[in-house]
């Protein structure tokens, strides 16, 4: 394990939810600022802005069931619902009445279902805003890598056992931006993450988000198209399964949508180029707060 993500298993802490340990990560003082980590890492997705959002919010940031340090239960739904119903505990469990969000990958979608339940009822703890990261907010237009077709397919309980790490490094790498590749340690961190907790015996079932995410489509959709709270996507643009045209297809059902394009950036935004990400989502979320 790497300083870095040793030094952020230490810093974080385990509480209980129905029965599952959950590792949950918070630092700073200010505003609250849920951070909704994407697929298949945690919330280490964090690590690389972590410090200087800190410096203006109270950050909360859970590892999901089935993924980072968290409990990876075998038989368990890992449905989004599932997952949004773990980050209303949290926020519950913290008393918080406002509350800004920042959400990656599987994440968005999270955050998507935490604003249709907003949409549902007014007297929930209220998202001031929303940051999204590389996810599929118009889950049509997401173009899933080879592997995770295959561990949704009827083969996945067996193949995500035995995924051999050179395969993993190679579908990660193919994320990356083509000036902003991963290095040697932070694919180590990576993989030290998905195998935690034999992580690889549940792939199948928590890698079936994006499944889940279009059958649920016009729900997850409809708040980014009644522009219920202030949005900011930050694209990085070269990312093949959620990158420009992803963010075509967000304009083209919202045209006046707030995005950020980064170009030559890939599918981790927040670790490529993190100065680009603060300078796009901090003064967006600090004005929101106000």
């Amino acid at each position: 394990m790497s300083a870095t993500l040793d030094a952020w298993q230490r810093q974080g802490r385990f509480i209980d939810w129905r029965g599952h340990r959950v590792f949950v990560a918070q630092a700073g003082r200010g505003p609250a600022l849920l951070l909704v980590h994407g697929y298949p890492i945690g919330s280490y997705d964090w690590h690389a802005v972590w410090d200087n959002l800190a410096t203006r919010f109270t950050l909360i940031a859970p590892d999901m069931l089935g993924l980072g340090f968290s409990d990876k239960p075998a038989g368990h739904a890992y449905s989004l619902q599932d997952h949004a119903d773990l980050h209303d505990a949290l926020i519950q469990r913290l008393g918080l009445r406002r509350l800004s969000v920042m959400a990656h990958d599987l994440g968005v979608s999270v955050a998507q279902e935490l604003l249709a339940r907003q949409l549902e009822d007014a007297r929930r703890p209220q998202i001031d805003s929303v940051v999204l990261l590389n996810g599929g907010l118009c889950p049509e237009a997401y173009q899933p890598r080879v592997i995770q077709r295959l561990l949704s397919s009827p083969l996945g309980p067996w193949i995500g056992p035995h995924i051999p790490r050179a395969a993993f490094d190679r579908s990660v790498r193919r994320l990356f931006g083509p000036k902003t590749a991963a290095s040697n340690d932070l694919l180590d961190d990576f993989w030290r993450l998905v195998t935690h907790n034999d992580g690889l015996r549940v792939a199948h079932a928590v890698g079936r988000f994006y499944v889940d995410r279009l059958a649920c489509r016009d729900r997850l959709v409809e708040p980014l198209l009644r522009r219920t709270v202030p949005t900011r996507l930050i694209n990085g643009a070269a990312d093949p399964n959620s990158g420009r045209h992803m963010a075509e297809r967000y304009r083209a059902l919202v045209p006046s949508a707030d995005i950020v394009s980064l170009e030559q950036v890939g599918h981790w935004p927040q670790i490529e180029a993190p100065q680009a990400v603060l300078a796009a989502a901090m003064p967006f979320l600090i004005g929101q707060a106000a």
